[in-house]
């Protein structure tokens, strides 16, 4: 993955991206999450006031470690469960597609048994493409750049 541009959906500007602890219910864990499409993070930004994207330059350190779901298989599933459970894990970065609000829905009655494995991926569709960059140490904070940020209308 060359030199790129990322996304964050805030309320704020936030030229020094942090990783707040705390928050294991998160997809990919605690970490600093960004999208490769600008659009999604303006969707996430409509969620406070006021909305703000901020975009950073990324250029990853590939001697960092990776994990990325190329796709939504049963190990992106998996590995969302055990992170939403309070799980850690030891990647530097986590890439893959986000479980947007539909999908979150269908993933808790998945952990609390209410549908099968089965009947998740019969409903698990996307209504639109979602991707997500999750920067968990402060050593993957190092890869992005902030560049700029704008208000975005509702």
């Amino acid at each position: 993955m060359g030199k790129m541009l990322v996304y964050h959906g805030s309320n704020t500007r936030i030229e020094v991206p942090k990783i707040l602890k705390g928050r294991h219910t998160k997809d990919f864990g605690e970490g600093f999450y960004c999208a490769v499409i600008k659009e999604q993070a303006e969707r996430w930004a409509k969620r406070y006031e006021p909305p703000i994207v901020n975009a950073y330059s990324l250029l990853i350190n590939d001697s960092l470690s990776i994990l990325e779901f190329k796709s939504m298989t049963e190990a992106w599933l998996d590995f969302i469960v055990d992170c939403r459970n309070g799980k850690t894990h030891k990647y530097d970065i986590v890439i893959g597609a986000m479980a947007d609000d539909q999908i979150y829905n269908f993933i808790s009655d998945f952990m609390e048994g209410i549908i099968t494995r089965k009947q998740f991926w019969n409903m698990a569709k996307f209504k639109y493409p979602t991707h997500q960059i999750a920067f968990c140490t402060d050593e993957a904070l190092k890869c992005i750049r902030f560049e700029s940020s704008e208000g975005v209308l509702q």
